[in-house]
């Protein structure tokens, strides 16, 4: 069977295979494209990977042999990533350059947040063969991205958000446009496959007649073979996987803090991923957005500074040291579908306080796998301010705190969902249970 994977960037073992800088995001897919190459001999899928690269790359083709993974043949097509609000009708003849080459049974498009999705299901005529994977949704996103920003923060623009042109607001309005081709696209996909009763709802309602899969996520495999400890974790520590947009919620997790820390004085929490909030030099402080300006003021105004460490990005490796060195990890997003470093959190066993949003209640119970609490309600955006959310936070970190006996059943509980979720044995199944099924059609 051929299958060809459409993804969003490189994967990280063929970067590494080429010499080329990985990128960590969506490590999922590196675990599911591991188990997949490593039972090839019995599977007998030819898996080809088709993948956005810089411009004098356009048009990159080579089989790899990955070690003992098996082999892949990787295309390069030429897309401008740093403006995926944008659609460039050339793509559709680039990717069917590569359509015709791999001959595809079938094809497996992870995410809709980029407009090569939407060109390949406008390029290929057999749209039961398509298979488009829900990652997030950027129609929805969108209605939840300004996650109670105070008006005058919204409005506001930096000299940073000036020169680029990417305003709040129009960061806002790209997740908008972004949107319209990803509905497009589902709209024009025979298959889609998902994990939560989230995407399932939005998808189903956008395309009635495409046939929806139920597929869970199969984490990095590093992840799997070792598991928190409490005694090995810095006291009152909380890690948070980002922080460097709205939509990730650090704003309710410094205004939060406060409260933390009137009970637990020596709390510090350390985020993962970009930092907007640097101020070393000039060129730091040209670069600062204006959502990094207002984290930037709340760290100010309740003397956050010290409390507060910005890691930067972090390797698949690093991620796991930091998350079996933290007290807490917290998911205080104002939408997500099923977060990987919740899944990650929960997989090692670490205790885990999430807000209950989008797809999250799917994988994550509240009261069993640990603690949730109310967060952003893009249906019900008045409801509640950013210091009522805030407060709820803090509420479920001290409980977690606070409860030893609780907390150690939360962290059975997670760690025993996790596996169940991000079965590796059980996922691979379904998958090629998946791609055997729209084979057939």
């Amino acid at each position: 069977m051929n299958v060809l994977w459409l993804c969003n960037f490189m994967l990280p073992m063929v970067a590494e295979r080429l010499g080329l800088e990985a990128t960590n995001k969506e490590g999922w897919i590196s675990g599911l494209a591991s188990v997949l190459l490593e039972r090839q001999k019995g599977n007998a899928i030819r898996l080809a990977v088709a993948f956005p690269v810089e411009q004098e790359r356009d048009g990159y083709r080579e089989e790899l042999k990955l070690g003992e993974q098996g082999t892949v043949e990787c295309f390069g097509f030429y897309e401008d990533t740093a403006h995926p609000e944008r659609y460039d009708v050339g793509l559709e003849a680039r990717l069917q350059k590569i359509l015709e080459a791999a001959k595809p049974d079938v094809i497996h498009c992870f995410g809709t947040e980029y407009p090569h999705t939407l060109a390949l299901c406008r390029a290929y005529s057999r749209k039961e063969r398509i298979l488009i994977g829900i990652q997030g949704l950027c129609a929805v996103y969108a209605d939840a991205y300004f996650a109670n920003l105070p008006d005058r923060v919204i409005r506001s623009a930096t000299l940073r958000d000036s020169l680029r042109k990417d305003t709040l607001q129009m960061q806002q309005e790209k997740f908008v446009q972004r949107g319209r081709m990803e509905i497009e696209a589902v709209r024009l996909a025979g298959n889609v496959t998902g994990r939560t009763h989230w995407d399932r709802h939005y998808t189903q309602e956008w395309n009635p007649q495409a046939e929806y899969y139920e597929m869970n996520e199969t984490l990095r495999k590093d992840f799997y073979d070792e598991a928190w400890k409490e005694e090995n974790c810095v006291p009152h520590s909380i890690f948070l996987s980002q922080g460097d947009y709205p939509i990730k919620g650090l704003h309710y997790m410094l205004l939060a803090l406060p409260d933390i820390l009137k009970r637990y004085p020596d709390t510090k929490v350390y985020v993962a991923g970009n930092s907007v909030v640097k101020t070393g030099t000039l060129k730091d402080r040209i670069k600062v957005s204006a959502y990094g300006k207002y984290l930037q003021e709340l760290l100010q105004r309740y003397a956050l500074w010290d409390k507060v460490c910005f890691l930067g990005k972090l390797k698949s490796d690093e991620m796991k040291k930091q998350y079996l060195r933290s007290h807490l990890f917290v998911c205080c997003s104002t939408i997500e579908n099923s977060p990987n470093s919740l899944g990650e959190a929960m997989l090692l066993g670490m205790p885990c306080v999430s807000a209950l949003v989008g797809g999250i209640s799917t994988i994550f119970q509240d009261g069993e796998d640990g603690i949730g609490y109310e967060g952003y309600d893009a249906g019900r955006p008045g409801e509640a301010d950013s210091a009522e959310i805030a407060q709820r936070l803090s509420e479920a970190v001290l409980k977690m705190w606070d409860d030893e006996l609780a907390r150690k059943q939360y962290c059975e509980h997670a760690r025993g969902h996790a596996k169940r979720t991000h079965d590796r044995e059980a996922n691979y199944r379904k998958l090629l249970e998946i791609y055997t099924s729209i084979a057939e059609k």
